[in-house]
């Protein structure tokens, strides 16, 4: 009997089961945080009886670890469960920025916002305003995915375009311009958070604040958008031709009503009248939103910018909600603020979970020994800073791969390399950016990225067939041009000298 031939599959095949086969054996983000506090306090046993000891390169004090397998560490651990918890610093940010980017969601705000951007771009800048949206919905979490994503098929559709490659275009900037933005969004506040908590392993005094990368997020949303652009018009086009007609696709795109229409303009108005307070309290030089000796980068204004993006995102949607008639009372506006409370659950056990590590890295003070060998040794092969942080992007792209969550990999990463960069001479905020620019280019072709089955189900709306394979094949050019560009863009930055953000130098100098 004639067996069929085997199916021999390409070396893309291979390396995505690879992939996949490795992400799935993983544990849930939660499970491998419980077990990695298990695995501190473990390791702090085993350090403490090989009697290892380094010297702080500071003060010269001798650094060993402390034993949370005793009596006294297991009373530290009863003592600070709780607080561990309530104290850990993204913890209340992210509450509260989400609380009013909900109602700005709720009220519709957003969406209409969104379809008015892109419907009304000329063909001609199509494909870049798709992008480009995509960037820009990065501020108001997983709204780019649910809603741009099929949103940029059917505006393809009206164009006479394929639809994938709308969505490509869209899924490219959403995703992997993840960490480019105009503006502030709810993961800045909680990537500065880790980043604030792993920085005090070396000064305790240190702060991180939300706006710590903006400057460079500004600069990379143009050089992101384009190179969106050209990858979806040079290559991704030749796979996915014109379609003037797409068989079974009868879906229009619904057009701006006027109440919609009226709802932006309120919204429009409310956040002039916003910004103009903002204004008033930040441009003086004794505005009242800055610092007493008048002070900007030290300023209320930047240490409150969550209570910002919190009050931009109530006022906004409110405005919205009364010109469109979406929100008519009081409770409107707290269904859409408890709404976006509702998605946290996960994220809250998840936390919980993740600042008991936290606590227990910094407690056991494996962290600073960690870094101070660590720095050690990249001090003793003397890379430069492009070279050594490139290495770095590289890194965190390929275990984006393996593990989709943003803020469940830098908490793991930053306790470790986060003081290790430091006692080299480079600023918590630099090696955070580094660290976004890895986490982005990646998330596009990452089975482990949780909105990764969700766009396969967009796809397979037009072609049934596609699967694994057919988003990382359209995707991956996206994330070698993003990859590239933004490490380019990243090195003439650090050679340049420039701040990444406001208060937010390359370097890390120690206080005193």
């Amino acid at each position: 009997m004639n067996q069929p031939p085997a199916i021999r599959r390409s070396a893309i095949d291979r390396f995505l089961n690879v992939i996949e086969k490795g992400g799935n054996a993983l544990p849930h983000p939660v499970t491998l945080f419980a077990l990695m506090a298990v695995a501190v306090v473990v390791l702090s046993w085993v350090c403490s009886q090989l009697d290892l000891s380094v010297a702080h390169p500071v003060t010269g004090e001798a650094i060993r670890p402390v034993n949370l397998l005793s009596v006294d560490g297991l009373h530290r651990i009863l003592d600070g469960l709780i607080t561990n918890f309530t104290g850990f610093a993204p913890l209340g940010t992210v509450l509260v920025a989400l609380i009013g980017i909900g109602v700005a969601e709720h009220s519709g705000l957003i969406g209409a916002a969104l379809r008015l951007l892109v419907l009304s771009a000329p063909r001609r800048l199509l494909t870049f305003v798709v992008v480009f949206a995509g960037i820009m919905s990065n501020m108001a979490s997983e709204i780019g995915y649910v809603l741009l994503v099929p949103l940029a098929g059917l505006i393809f559709i009206a164009a006479g375009r394929h639809p994938i490659l709308g969505m490509a275009a869209a899924f490219a900037g959403v995703s992997g311009g993840y960490s480019a933005n105009l503006l502030l969004g709810t993961i800045d506040p909680l990537l500065a958070g880790l980043s604030q908590e792993a920085a005090r392993i070396i000064d305790p005094a240190y702060e991180v604040n939300a706006a710590a990368n903006w400057y460079f997020m500004i600069a990379s949303t143009p050089v992101i958008a384009l190179l969106g652009t050209v990858v979806t018009e040079k290559v991704v086009a030749k796979r996915f031709p014109d379609a003037p007609q797409v068989q079974g696709e009868t879906q229009e795109i619904e057009a701006m009503r006027p109440e919609e229409k009226r709802g932006l303009w309120f919204a429009l108005l409310a956040s002039l009248a916003l910004t103009l307070l903002v204004l008033w309290g930040t441009v003086p030089a004794d505005g009242f939103l800055r610092a007493p000796d008048g002070d900007l980068l030290r300023s209320p204004f930047l240490r409150g910018i969550v209570a910002i993006i919190f009050a931009y995102g109530v006022v906004a949607g409110i405005a919205y909600g009364i010109g469109a008639g979406t929100i008519r009372n009081d409770a409107d506006v707290i269904q859409g603020m408890s709404k976006s409370m509702e998605t946290l659950g996960t994220y809250l056990v998840l936390i919980f979970f993740a600042a008991q590590f936290v606590a227990f890295f910094n407690w056991t003070q494996l962290g600073l020994i960690f870094a101070i060998e660590g720095a050690g040794f990249l001090k003793a092969i003397d890379l430069p800073a492009a070279p050594l942080f490139i290495a770095f992007i590289v890194l965190t792209a390929t275990a984006n791969l393996f593990m989709g969550s943003a803020s469940a990999k830098w908490a793991l990463m930053a306790p470790v390399f986060i003081p290790m960069f430091m006692l080299l001479g480079y600023s918590p905020e630099m090696t955070q950016i580094a660290y976004r620019i890895g986490d982005s280019v990646t998330n596009i072709i990452s089975p482990m990225m949780s909105y990764f089955a969700l766009i396969i189900a967009f796809l397979q709306r037009y072609e049934p067939k596609a699967g694994i394979g057919t988003v990382v094949a359209t995707m991956l050019p996206y994330s070698i041009a993003f990859l590239i560009g933004w490490t380019v863009l990243f090195t003439i930055w650090i050679m340049a000298g420039w701040p990444i953000g406001p208060e937010a130098p390359l370097e890390y100098l120690p206080a005193g």
